[in-house]
């Protein structure tokens, strides 16, 4: 099946006033119903005195119904259609619905190109004379075939006329005798009794067989009685073993129920032991960054105070002289400052004296848990 042809007779469908809308979808899969009835119409808009039964419910209904229609088709309108692919009733029916569709398409195709011109009332009576035109034209064909197979039969029987002609004017030439005549007559009837007598040894064994059918059918009968007493026996007694095949059951449930939720508590408590295990890394991680921090702004304050050594070895010298000007009184107060500075000096060589160690903290590591099994 292509898309071109099913876009082709769903637009053919259309334009011959088929009731029901038909998608392209509805043939991706069988739908037996759906071409039954397609069939069933386009026999009936073909020749509408048509008697073909619509019934389709069982297997051998929906059989003789296309074997109906594909005679009906074959003799009427000359067209030979599938069977089998009329009853996949999927894409592949399609093709063959589509030879009945094209001709009753182009037939009207055919009539409205030469009444284009019409009136619309024309038209419609157009479309309500369809049927008497295609059965006009169903007889016209029927016609030619019979003309055809008559033709070539004359000219078959024309072409022995030669041999025949001297056969026929020898019998009218020879007299008739009534002894050969009554030998003739009495062959005759001898087959005729023949075929009589062959056809009643039929009759008898027609009767023969249908009672040994009957028979056999009886027989038949009685062995499925016999099968369904005994199945109703086997369903009604008990086996030994339903009691401990129901305790083992039971006993399967209960230790299925164990597991699970031992499984459940498992999966929890692994859980928390990776949460766990994460938290300390984390606080092993800042304990190191802080020890590592702690560890640079000692250097930089063991640094400050080495330069802060430095610069208190460096001494000042004043001079001795006296007055009581400005500049005296200037003298006595850079006294005081250098006795203050003097001081000061003190308290750093003694602030070195006491930490001129170099302090190194060392971040002790935890120790890491031992991983095992018996963690629960």
């Amino acid at each position: 099946m292509s898309f071109r042809d099913l876009r082709d007779f769903t637009e053919m469908m259309r334009a011959l006033g088929y009731p029901r809308l038909i998608s392209m979808e509805n043939f991706h899969t069988p739908n037996f119903m759906l071409v039954s009835e397609v069939l069933f119409w386009l026999v009936k808009r073909y020749e509408p005195q048509t008697d073909i039964p619509p019934d389709v419910e069982t297997e051998q209904d929906r059989v003789f119904f296309i074997k109906a229609v594909a005679q009906f088709m074959a003799t009427k309108a000359h067209i030979k259609l599938n069977t089998k692919k009329l009853y996949q009733a999927d894409g592949y029916a399609v093709k063959e619905l589509l030879k009945i569709t094209s001709v009753l398409y182009d037939a009207m195709n055919t009539k409205g190109v030469e009444h284009m011109d019409l009136s619309e009332e024309d038209s419609s009576k157009f479309k309500f004379d369809l049927g008497s035109k295609i059965a006009d034209l169903k007889a016209a064909r029927q016609l030619a075939s019979e003309i055809t197979s008559k033709g070539a039969s004359m000219y078959d029987l024309l072409g022995k006329e030669v041999e025949l002609r001297e056969a026929r004017t020898e019998s009218i030439a020879r007299p008739l005798e009534i002894n050969e005549a009554e030998k003739v007559m009495k062959i005759a009837i001898n087959c005729v009794m023949e075929q009589v007598q062959k056809t009643n040894d039929m009759l008898s064994n027609v009767a023969l067989d249908e009672a040994s059918l009957e028979a056999k059918i009886e027989k038949r009968k009685l062995e499925l009685e016999r099968s369904q007493k005994r199945l109703q026996t086997l369903q009604s007694v008990r086996p030994a073993f339903m009691d401990e095949y129901e305790k083992i059951e039971e006993q399967l449930q209960k230790q299925y129920s164990s597991y699970l939720e031992k499984f459940r508590n498992l999966t929890y408590l692994e859980q928390l032991l990776d949460d766990h295990r994460r938290t300390e890394q984390e606080m092993f991680e800042e304990a190191a960054n802080m020890l590592r921090l702690m560890q640079n702004r000692l250097k930089e304050e063991e640094q400050l105070l080495l330069k802060g050594a430095r610069r208190a070895g460096v001494r000042i010298v004043g001079t001795m002289q006296g007055g009581d000007t400005e500049e005296d009184e200037d003298s006595g107060d850079s006294e005081i400052d250098l006795d203050e500075d003097e001081e000061d000096d003190d308290m750093e060589d003694k602030s070195i004296e006491i930490s001129p160690r170099k302090f190194v903290l060392r971040a002790r590591k935890p120790e890491p848990l031992e991983e095992s099994d018996n963690d629960f």
